[in-house]
């Protein structure tokens, strides 16, 4: 079984709000659907740089997008 990542996002809520699908903003930063749904349901940490894609993507920090609990 994989282990949730403890990196939380509201790539979902951003993503609805700006009138995407799934596959419109996969399209947009080189990565399957697959892929943006795992991201989204938190199954899958992406890489810095898809990171830095969909926050671009959304014209938004890192940090609004993606949450990452203090110790």
């Amino acid at each position: 079984m994989v282990k949730p990542t403890l990196v939380t996002n509201t790539i979902r809520a951003r993503r609805e709000e700006a009138g995407m699908t799934q596959a419109d903003l996969a399209a947009r930063i080189g990565v399957t659907r697959q892929t943006l749904i795992a991201i989204e349901q938190g199954k899958y940490s992406p890489t810095l740089e898809i990171a830095f894609q969909i926050a671009r993507a959304f014209g938004m920090p890192l940090e609004s997008l993606f949450q990452y609990p203090e110790d």
